[in-house]
Order: structure tokens, then sequence, then C-alpha cells
């Protein structure tokens, strides 16, 4: 069975359209949260999502377009973001996210937002990070989001206390069949690790195998939505250079 596995989508429909059509075939969908948040497409983005065969969690700015987190925690853009899609949501969307769970275990995988620890909040930016994380679940496998960066982090039988940083090997198959891992797909509607190229990864779980891919999508058309509601400048600069 071949997964399609998202995170940090961001009310960003073109780029969700191109990894859709970039990604098939697919029998599954897992998304890690994040669905709205920063870009003009909330309404969409929840719709196109529930077209398919999905298994979704909620993030923190799911969270926040609800009112389940304060606008305090935000910063001034991300602020101004999330009280236009706190405006901008349909009832029916509002309550589908309402409804989101902040982490699933599925077979021999554990799926959060932010970590196993924190699903919603914390960030696994480095190998401290992640070696503490390694300890806050119970499969082997644990997928995250939230930092918008594609990464790996390794942990061979029988060391339990050191673990390895894996850049990503863009359209390579790797093993992660043996050992344990934490793996993030990047972002698909606002990547921040200096490729404005949507990020997500092809996951078979009966090979064992993992697979990071990019796709280019027409990002001036996001950021002509966001001007055009008056989104702060900010946010629309920076997909265009990916940071």
């Amino acid at each position: 069975m071949r997964y399609l596995v998202i995170s940090d989508i961001h009310a960003n429909l073109p780029a969700l359209e191109a990894v859709l059509a970039d990604a098939a075939p697919f029998e599954q969908v897992w998304c890690l949260g994040d669905i709205v948040g920063y870009g003009p497409y909330p309404n969409e983005c929840i719709a196109r999502l529930r077209d398919l065969p999905l298994t979704t969690l909620a993030g923190n700015h799911d969270w926040a377009a609800i009112g389940r987190l304060d606008l305090d925690y935000f910063n001034r853009e991300a602020r101004a973001a999330v009280a236009w899609t706190r405006l901008a949501l349909m009832p029916e969307n509002k309550a589908y996210l309402e409804s989101l769970p902040t982490m699933l275990v599925e077979s021999d995988y554990t799926l959060a937002h932010g970590s196993p620890g924190q699903p919603i909040e914390e960030y696994i930016v480095d190998l401290l990070s992640a070696e503490q994380n390694f300890y806050q679940f119970k499969t082997r496998v644990c997928l995250v989001g939230h930092t918008h960066w594609p990464v790996a982090f390794f942990r061979a039988n029988g060391l339990e206390r050191m673990c390895v940083q894996i850049a990503p090997q863009w359209n390579e198959r790797i093993k992660i069949d043996t050992g344990r891992w934490i793996i993030n797909p990047g972002s698909v509607g606002q990547p921040r690790d200096g490729d404005p190229s949507a990020s997500y990864a092809l996951l078979d779980p009966a090979a064992g195998e993992w697979e990071y891919r990019r796709v280019a999508y027409p990002f001036e058309e996001t950021q002509a939505r966001m001007r055009h509601f008056r989104l702060p400048e900010g946010l629309i600069e920076r997909l265009s250079h990916g940071h």
C-alpha cells in the first residue's frame, strides 16, 4: 500500500493540488496537521482533503483557527492570519477541525504534529530534542511536522542514548525497516528550508521504504489571493523564497 505523507499545508491550495498530482497514485493520505493558517484557501483545502482517503491530525494553527490557542501564542503576522482564518472558516469546516485528534497510532507508526511528547506545540529541530522524544512513543517510527523542514532522526537498535540526523535524499527510497525513526516530510504550503517548492513524502509500509519528494507549484497564485485578502506581506513574500 502506498501512503502519501503530508504536513503544514497552511491553506495553500495550489501547493496541495501540485502534491496530489505529483504523488499519484496512492491509496491513503496521512496529514500531520496545520491544514489551515497563513494561507488564503482554508475552506478549499479542507474540502479537497475530505475527498481523499484521509487520516489527519490537528496542528497548532488548526487549533488557533477554532480558538483553542490564544492569539498571543503567535507573532504579529501569524496573529493577523489566524484572525482572518477565524472569520473565513465556514461552520462545517470549523466543526471538522474541532473533531481532529492531536496524535494517532497507526500500526507501527505514531503520528503527531509537533512531537509525541507535546503533539501541538513542541518542535523537533535538533539531535537533543529528537533524543528526548524517542522516549515518548512506543512504535518503531514517529512521523511529525510543525518545523516545515524535511529531516529524519535515526536510532540504531541497541543504542538507547544516541541518534543521528539524516538530511533528505530527494526521489530516492530509503529503508526505514530497522532501528527507530522520527521523520518529518517538510511542508506542503510554506517550506522553510530555502526551497519554495512543496515538500512531501511517500511511504511503503510493506517494503519499509520512505521517499522524500519535491514539486514546484504556482506560488504566484497563492500570493495574489493573499494580497487580495490583505494578508501580511511578509507571509506573502516568504513563499517566493522558501524561508
